[in-house]
């Protein structure tokens, strides 16, 4: 019988409790409390190699991939022809540098003006006269190929997922595990069907790219007002009719975006295809930094730079473009004037490229290069700069970095899985607990439990150093509208960059170690602190803060007790994001140098080993999918207990 007043202790508490009991206790427990026993990890990998085996030889599904594969070589010796004048049918190309050109100029200007103009047609103006045209060109023609294959699939299954909420229900946990998988994740499966090159770089490319296309589909068709819908059936149409003529132009917004998403997909996943042999931009960026040569990494940066920036503006001005519902004009050259202009302009090029071949393909020897005066630079800034970088890099290594991986890696893992189920009922209960031991559990189990707790650490390092700066630049960012419109140019911007470009400026400052990386983290993770910290306090109610302005709160307290609880559950899904990104990013700077999954995943990249890489892949997806679990639940909390 329990006294009068006396507080039972809750579950978490008690789990709380027994985890520090194993911490303080470590010296007393066995080795099978501190590391998973041998007998209890399985072999996951021999597992998922024996289905791949029975997929690829037994089942046949090889010859499928193969024909599948060969559809796409063949788009792709097409594209490779125009761009960059392989010798393949149609036999056409190139196509000068100068009409691309003036295409994307035209293009720029008629979905959003000169700027627009003036972005798209100079950024191939610079790749052309940079000498980089061939590398962009291969970029871009896997590109060509795989968008339009990404987004016709991922406009499917978004349909069918619409129509059939068990097909919903089914393909949700799998696009989550998609789009927590790593990059690296991906490529191995299609090495082992398809082998390497640029028809592999291509459908890992579709594969990446259909999972936010899914999404944006069947949210879009989700929206569509069921006034619309009634006005489609009263005027008669059919079941098709009405999906194609009336649902799917209604969800047009959602479905334009889907298709921006896939596109900067399909760039991020071709730069880092490099490693399995898809040539182009992102293969001569790997192999100057591997050499070190900064200047020219740095022109090549630029160009991957300025071409995810146009991609990302030219799919989001159609995307974001109304239809206009205008009069037609009778006659049909009015009507068509910028297309008339364009062929015009595109017809003199052409000619004026035979007759001078510096517009048809500017030769190494002839292009500019800004390598040697930026060489020089960064060497001067360097070294004026390394006795800071250098007692930086001494100090985090020395009194931070390691540390901090030495206390990660000396935790027993039954203390972690304790903490962690001790976190989850603090947020959601029995079942968040279960969910938070199941994930960390699988990781446990697989054997790689020591290089999990180095991503761990590098990621839970970088994040809070991410959010040290990024929450305050965004609390002060958000106190003024036009200083915080300029932030979020920054932060859209920052967010088309492929990751693989966020690795140069780390290694010109701290050379190739963990501070590096630790670095390329940091500044990747906080693009999405700070864009969601000005957006979550700009969207305060104003009414709210002028209550508490009439009760006399100060400026600090309208901020601490007003604006930063409303806004909390919109910065939790900037921190979310943050940790996706940082977990993204660490397994992508394993190439520079560290000892946790990201480098067993490249060795498993090296070897085609599929179980093993889809395994590590697996142990990444868990860490992202149960951080999403506990900070969904405690955004729920937060929107509940403020009335939202």
């Amino acid at each position: 019988m329990l006294m009068p007043g006396r507080r039972t202790l809750s579950p978490a508490t008690l789990l709380l409790a027994l985890a520090l009991c194993l911490i303080l206790g470590k010296i007393l427990l066995p080795q099978g409390l501190i590391r998973p026993p041998d007998w209890a990890v399985q072999p996951f990998a021999v597992w998922i190699n024996a289905i791949f085996y029975f997929l690829q030889n037994d089942l046949g599904l090889m010859a499928l991939t193969r024909a599948f594969s060969d559809v796409v070589e063949g788009l792709l010796n097409i594209t490779a022809n125009l761009l960059y004048g392989k010798s393949r049918w149609p036999h056409i190309g190139p196509i000068p540098w100068s009409v691309i050109a003036l295409t994307a100029g035209f293009a720029g200007y008629a979905l959003k003006g000169w700027p627009l103009a003036l972005l798209s047609g100079g950024t191939f103006v610079w790749i052309a006269l940079m000498g980089q045209w061939q590398w962009a060109m291969e970029t871009l023609s896997v590109i060509v190929v795989a968008a339009p294959f990404s987004v016709a699939l991922g406009l499917a299954l978004g349909v069918l997922a619409w129509r059939s909420a068990r097909f919903e229900a089914v393909l949700n946990p799998i696009l989550n595990i998609a789009q927590s998988l790593p990059h690296f994740a991906y490529m191995i499966p299609v090495v082992v069907f398809i082998g390497v090159g640029p028809k592999a770089g291509a459908i890992v490319t579709i594969i990446f790219s259909v999972p936010p296309m899914i999404r944006m589909t069947l949210l879009g068709l989700k929206k569509v007002p069921e006034e619309v819908i009634e006005a489609g059936k009263m005027c008669g149409t059919t079941r098709w009719q009405l999906l194609t003529r009336v649902r799917i132009p209604a969800a047009r917004s959602e479905v334009l975006i889907g298709v921006n998403q896939v596109i900067m997909q399909c760039l991020a996943m071709v730069v880092l295809a490099s490693f399995i042999g898809m040539p182009g931009l992102g293969q001569k960026l790997l192999q100057l930094l591997q050499s070190l040569k900064i200047g020219l990494s740095v022109e090549i940066g630029v160009t991957i730079v300025l071409l995810a920036v146009t991609l990302d503006r030219l799919s989001k001005a159609w995307a974001l473009r109304l239809p206009e519902h205008e009069a037609p004009n009778p006659v049909w050259w009015q009507r068509h004037r910028l297309l008339l202009l364009w062929l015009g302009c595109c017809a003199l090029a052409w000619a004026l490229a035979q007759a001078f071949p510096y517009l048809l393909a500017v030769e190494r020897k002839q292009a500019l290069s800004v390598a040697g005066p930026i060489d020089v630079l960064m060497d001067q800034v360097i070294r004026l700069i390394a006795p800071v970088t250098g007692w930086l890099r001494w100090f985090l290594i020395t009194w931070v970095l390691i540390p901090m991986r030495d206390a990660y890696l000396w935790l027993p893992y039954t203390a972690v899985l304790m903490l962690l189920a001790a976190l989850g009922w603090t947020v959601g209960g029995i079942r968040s607990a279960a969910i938070c031991v199941g994930y960390f559990g699988l990781i446990a189990l697989s054997g790689w439990w020591d290089r999990a707790m180095i991503t761990v650490y590098m990621v839970s390092i970088s994040v809070l150093i991410a959010a040290l700066f990024g929450l305050p630049l965004g609390i002060w960012a958000a106190r003024n509208p036009a200083r915080s419109a300029r932030v979020l140019l920054i932060c859209d911007t920052a967010q088309t960059f492929p990751s693989f470009i966020y690795l140069i400026p780390v290694i010109m400052l701290f050379g190739v170690n963990d501070v590096a990386v630790v670095a390329a983290v940091v500044v990747f993770a906080a693009v999405p602190l700070v864009r969601y910290t000005i957006e979550g306090l700009r969207n305060v109610p104003g009414e709210l803060i002028e209550a508490a302005d009439m009760s006399g709160a100060t400026r600090r307290q309208v901020l601490w007790h007003v604006r930063l609880p409303m806004a909390l559950p919109t910065m939790l899904v900037g921190a979310n994001q943050s940790v996706m990104f940082s977990l993204f990013m660490v397994i992508i700077a394993a190439f520079i140098g560290t000892q946790d999954l990201g480098q067993e995943m490249q060795r498993a990249l090296s070897s085609t080993d599929v179980g093993k890489g889809l395994v590590l892949g697996f142990a990444v997806a868990f860490m992202g999918l149960m951080t999403d679990h506990l900070i969904t639940r405690w955004s729920v909390a937060r929107k509940q207990a403020l009335g939202l």
